[in-house]
């Protein structure tokens, strides 16, 4: 099965237009792109800031983002999407636990917890 990008973004924009979304062409599929976008740009500043008080989601990066990671998939797919337009809980396919909970501890949590410790300063050593 073939599908094109567009729809995947247009897929995105379904939690707030619901299934008129796919009527709606190139619009929702901008608006996709803006809400994946969003929400990347929260869970990194979710953790941001928890990183600032649990010391470890600094000093161990690896396990803290790929449980991280692990942790915005689940509150994604069992909070978010239910309570969408979209309303219903996720399908264990193959392609959807290759990208759901595989994919989001190595390409969103991951990066995530590396970056959040490239950019920490140490502490003060006076």
């Amino acid at each position: 099965m073939n599908v094109p990008p567009y729809r995947i973004l247009q897929s995105v924009a379904s939690g707030i237009l619901g299934q008129r979304t796919y009527a709606l062409g190139w619009q929702s599929a901008t608006l996709g792109l803006f809400l994946h976008f969003l929400i990347a740009f929260g869970a990194a500043t979710v953790y941001w800031i928890a990183s600032r008080h649990i010391r470890f989601l600094i000093d161990r990066p690896i396990l803290a983002g790929l449980i991280y990671g692990e942790c915005v998939y689940l509150f994604m797919n069992f909070v978010v999407v239910p309570l969408s337009a979209i309303h219903h809980f996720p399908k264990f396919t193959l392609p959807q636990i290759l990208t759901g909970p595989i994919g989001h501890t190595i390409l969103v949590g991951l990066p995530i917890a590396l970056m959040a410790r490239k950019y920490t300063m140490p502490a003060s050593t006076h």
